[in-house]
């Protein structure tokens, strides 16, 4: 079975870190990007199966990459999950307006987010 492939696109060097160190230890590839452009760069040039995506990013936010990707035929199908310190109900519905399939708020369950990470790719590969 081909390891599954994830792009990180997160601002917060140590939240990259122990996300990196969590989803190698669990048989994931990780591909890293530290702000919006390069996450839309590697997203294209890379071709994950999910992304994990930060809203407070340098230069291009997070819902832009989120409305840019879902917007684009061929990249549409990759799920989105926001991980984000932005809290209100009103963040949350433009995270999912935009055309994420999950938003997780920090702090998070590292355990809830595997699952949700797990249970998120069981669902493209159903599709």
């Amino acid at each position: 079975m081909n390891r599954k492939r994830l792009l990180i696109v997160e601002d917060e060097k140590d939240m990259m870190e122990m996300l990196t160190f969590r989803l190698e230890a669990a048989g994931f590839e990780v591909i890293q990007a530290y702000d919006g452009r390069e996450g839309l760069d590697k997203a294209y040039s890379q071709n994950p199966d999910l992304i994990l995506l930060d809203l407070m990013l340098p230069g291009v936010d997070g819902y832009k990459v989120c409305r840019e990707l879902k917007s684009d035929v061929k990249y549409k199908r990759i799920p989105i999950a926001i991980l984000t310190a932005r809290a209100t109900e009103k963040e949350k519905r433009l995270g999912l307006e935009c055309g994420a399939e999950a938003y997780i708020t920090k702090p998070f369950d590292p355990e809830a987010l595997m699952n949700k990470i797990k249970e998120m790719l069981k669902e493209q590969n159903l599709n």
